[in-house]
Parts: structure tokens; C-alpha cells; sequence
């Protein structure tokens, strides 16, 4: 397969030329102009970060992008599906609340903001794709209605699937409920029990009411009623929940990377990383924590494989860790001779997984060629 093209631009700045204009040049560098917006619906895909944490996207960065559609003659909306855990984000109601609150509101935006799954997150259209996991894949349908794809992804760790970036993003991301439990219910959590303190946190966040404190204050999860959601792995603070990595997990990690097939089968589409405030775990938490690695750059690409597999090589190569960091503190694992800082902060955790099947089902590419912007 020949090597996709991914553009970078990094955080340098000067007067007359600040990021907003950086990130422009570089979509225009990368392409984005050859698509035909003229009268299409195009969907933005984002994730408006659950209220507290302050690591996701910056809506002004949304607002640029908004901004060149609708100058190329299209119908941009900024969406984003309803989670399955409970929080903030769990129906469009509250949604929409937690997306304003952060920034992502239409005087911001200067376009709507629509909750891509309805109301429940019952609103979804089946895309046949016909794929290992996936038959058809139950897709959030103003993102499925949709005539284009832009995604714009923090690229960040993630707990359940060692990092997120596009693919996650769309794949995860634009899932219905009833999608979002297909893509979990292969990898269930398990609870280890030295390290349990009975805190109780994972019994209040856990939706399915799947996770009860046993006579000894430790936690126990009844896998009758686990959807394998993750939400007591994010807000477990002593290791006690934790991804169980194995054949189950990685079916997981396949199912997001068809899911992300389905919204992009037979559509333009076009994404960018933002290799900013690379947080350890997803932007579901409601809150975020030291860095992982420093501020590095934006990347955008046609290939959203290409795209995620160069942004894990660009945090992989940097050399500066933050003081404190979780991956600081971890015990450092070497992968094909280098460091990597999402294994080594999420060591149960394979984040090729995903790429890989990526690119066998025809979603992109491993190889690229980096071009500076």
C-alpha cells in the first residue's frame, strides 16, 4: 500500500500570524480545498470534552474550520454522539448543556451544534459494511445523514485502547447506545481486588448499576449487567479496575476501526490531530492530568490510519517528559526500540491493534510520508 501524505505544523508563532491562521494554512497545504462542499451537509466531528477536564479542543480552532466551509460554499454542523456511561454527556439534553459550557455553542461556533444520536441516543441509521465483527454498524444519524466528514481529534492516551485520536473518535465517537454496547460488549473490566479500597466510585458511575461492594468493601462487577463501558476504569483511582487485555479487548479495538469504515464508506472525509495537551486518559474523565509529553503540533491527512500511526511516532519521539507526569512515574516499556509513553502509561493496553485491522479492511494506511507545513 503506498504511503499516505500527513502534514504538520508545530506551535511556533509570530505576530501577524497566530495558530488559527497556522492550522488554516495547513488544511489548505493538506487538501482540504479539492473537496466539493458546494450545498453539502457537512459534519464536524468533535468531542466536547465532559465539564472539568480542560484538555479537549479549543472551539476557536472549530470556529476556523467552520469558518473555510461555509467560505467553500458549505453546510458545516458541529456534532458529537451521546456517551453510554453516565455523566454529562449521556442524553442531547444534558449534551448540549456540557458541549456550551465548554465553548462549543453557535455564537462560538458560528454554525448549530446537533447531537448526532437523538434525544436517548436511539436515533442511528444501519450502514451495511459486512466486515469480521460488523454486519452493519448503528451509526448516529446526522453524522450518517451527513454528505462529508471533517473529524478534528485530541490526540491524547486512552485507557481502554492505549491512545485516541481519529479513529477512536469516528469510530467510538459516532456510535449510537446500541453501537456503543456492540463495540464494548467484547472487553469487559475486572476488578482487582488487592488494590480495591471500596471508595464506592465505581459503583456511583456505573450505569448498568453492574458493580456492588461485597461484605469486604471490595468491588465486584456482575458481568450479567456489565456492557463493558470502561466508566469504572476511568474513575478508578488505585488501579483496582482495569482493562483485561486479551483476545476479547482486541475485538473491541477491531470493532471501533469498523466503525469508523461505516462513517466514512463511500463519503469525503478529512481529519486533523491536535497533538496538544496529550492527557493520559480520554476526555470523557471530568477531569484531566499532567501531560504525557509535551505540546507538539497539528497534523491533518485524508487518511485517518496514516494520520494516528504519525502522531503516535511524533509523541513517541519527543524528548521532553513532563515533570510528574504519569509516564514519568511508570516503569518504561521499549517497543521495536523505542520508548512508547501509551504503552508504558497503559501497559495492559495495544493501540496497534486497532491501526492494523484499520488497514486491512481498506480504512487507510501504516505508511506515510510526513510533510512539514
Amino acid at each position: 500500500m503506498a504511503a499516505s501524505k500527513v502534514y504538520f505544523t508545530d506551535f511556533k508563532t509570530k505576530p501577524g500570524y497566530n495558530m488559527l491562521d497556522k492550522l488554516e494554512n495547513l488544511v489548505k497545504k493538506a487538501g482540504i480545498e479539492t473537496i466539493d462542499f458546494k450545498n453539502k451537509f457537512v459534519a464536524i466531528k468533535v468531542h466536547f470534552g465532559e465539564p472539568g477536564n480542560l484538555a479537549y479542543i479549543r472551539p476557536n480552532y472549530v470556529a476556523r474550520i467552520v469558518k473555510l466551509i461555509k467560505s467553500l460554499g458549505g453546510k458545516p454542523f458541529v456534532t458529537d454522539a451521546n456517551t453510554l456511561y453516565t455523566g454529562r454527556r449521556s442524553n442531547a439534553l444534558d449534551h448540549l448543556e456540557a458541549a456550551y459550557e465548554n465553548g462549543f455553542n453557535p455564537l462560538v461556533l458560528g454554525c448549530h451544534v446537533i447531537i448526532a444520536d437523538g434525544l436517548k441516543g436511539t436515533e442511528y441509521r444501519e450502514i451495511e459494511v459486512n466486515l469480521k465483527h460488523t454486519q452493519k454498524a448503528k451509526i448516529g444519524s446526522a453524522i450518517a445523514d451527513a454528505d462529508i466528514i471533517i473529524s478534528m481529534n485530541h490526540f491524547k492516551g486512552h485507557e481502554m485502547t492505549g491512545f485516541g485520536g481519529a479513529i477512536k473518535n469516528i469510530g467510538m465517537g459516532s456510535g449510537s447506545r446500541g453501537g456503543k454496547l456492540f463495540m464494548h460488549s467484547s472487553s469487559k473490566p475486572v476488578i482487582k481486588t488487592s488494590k480495591c479500597v471500596g471508595c464506592g466510585m465505581c459503583v456511583k458511575s456505573c450505569a448498568q448499576l453492574a458493580i456492588t461492594l461485597n461484605e469486604k468493601k471490595k468491588a465486584v462487577i456482575d458481568y450479567e449487567k456489565c456492557v463493558g463501558c470502561g466508566q469504572c476504569v476511568a474513575v478508578c483511582q488505585f488501579g483496582a479496575a482495569t482493562v483485561k487485555w486479551d483476545e476479547a479487548a482486541s475485538i473491541a479495538s477491531e470493532k471501533i476501526a469498523e466503525y469508523a469504515y461505516a462513517v466514512l464508506k463511500d463519503k469525503p472525509h478529512f481529519h486533523v490531530n491536535f497533538i496538544m495537551n496529550i492527557s493520559p486518559d480520554c476526555d470523557c474523565w471530568s477531569h484531566n492530568d499532567i501531560p504525557i509529553a509535551p505540546d507538539i503540533g497539528i497534523a491533518a491527512s485524508f487518511d485517518p490510519v496514516a494520520l494516528d500511526k504519525a502522531c503516535v511516532d511524533l509523541v513517541n519521539s519527543s524528548a521532553f517528559t513532563p515533570a510528574g507526569s504519569v509516564f514519568e512515574k511508570a516503569k518504561h516499556i521499549e517497543v521495536d526500540g523505542k520508548i512508547d509513553r501509551f504503552k508504558s502509561i497503559h501497559p495492559d493496553t495495544d493501540w496497534r491493534v486497532a491501526l492494523k485491522h484499520a488497514q486491512e479492511i481498506g480504512l487507510g494506511s501504516l505508511e506515510y510520508e510526513l510533510i512539514k507545513v
